[in-house]
């Protein structure tokens, strides 16, 4: 049986699906300060340059992918947009529901799903966002071809993902920060240093931005682009369907 990444292992398919499904249920509760935490707070500018490039339309329907807490959604509620959010992880989803709660935003659908077999039918969206989601999942190139398949056509591909900056200096400061003091932040605060030791290790094993976005073309999008942040530490992917 072919083997897939679980960071720096390498184990079956099954294993991995079921592992990333075990690492954010311990972390659900704490993701988001978690999240704080590990970028000082960047996550947060970075989600709203995100938005800003999906444009978001008043009563269109967006899949936001791996939308777990939240985060993305509520941006793309604010404009209006329909907003279904998915997750693979129901843990995940129940945060997201109870924080909707407290700040009184209306009008989400919650799903849980797999990014590799979605549950709904052939041009069901005019746009699918997913966020640091699209490296924890078991098979990538099958996950963008569900993608492209439940967008209308003209419908639009958003990806918010870590890969690898090339600034020389920042990027031997970044890699010690990320695989030395990550995994005891999570430790710390999370309870849970494997996890976080995870999380790091699969941003390493994630493709370059010039592989993703070759990737993400093979899935049948057409004018891709990749928006490198800080060097390529964060890039944000898009690509548009151009035809069925």
């Amino acid at each position: 049986m072919d083997k897939v990444s679980f960071g720096f292992e390498e184990v079956a398919p099954d294993e991995k699906t079921a592992r990333v499904s075990s690492v954010f249920s311990r972390v659900a509760r704490r993701y988001d300060l978690m999240n704080d935490l590990m970028s000082g707070g960047l996550h947060r500018p970075w989600k709203d340059r995100f938005v800003r490039r999906v444009r978001p339309r008043r009563g269109e329907h967006i899949l936001d992918m791996a939308g777990g807490t939240g985060d993305v959604a509520f941006r793309l509620a604010r404009h209006g947009a329909r907003v279904t959010v998915a997750d693979i992880n129901a843990d995940m989803l129940s945060v997201g529901q109870e924080r909707a709660r407290r700040r009184r935003i209306e009008g989400l659908d919650w799903s849980v799903q797999n990014a590799e077999a979605l549950g709904f039918a052939d041009a069901s969206f005019h746009a699918y966002t997913i966020a640091f989601g699209i490296r924890n999942v078991t098979h990538i190139q099958q996950a963008l071809g569900e993608a492209h398949r439940v967008l209308k056509l003209g419908g639009r591909f958003f990806c918010l993902e870590f890969s690898t900056t090339e600034w020389p200096g920042f990027a031997r400061l970044y890699d010690a920060y990320s695989m030395n003091v990550v995994p005891k932040m999570g430790k710390a605060v999370a309870r849970d240093e494997e996890s976080y030791r995870y999380l790091v290790e699969s941003i390493r094993r994630f493709p370059p931005v010039e592989a993703f976005a070759a990737m993400i073309g093979k899935a049948g999008f057409t004018q891709v682009k990749a928006e490198p942040i800080l060097g390529g530490l964060v890039a944000i992917h898009s690509g548009w369907k151009t035809s069925a």
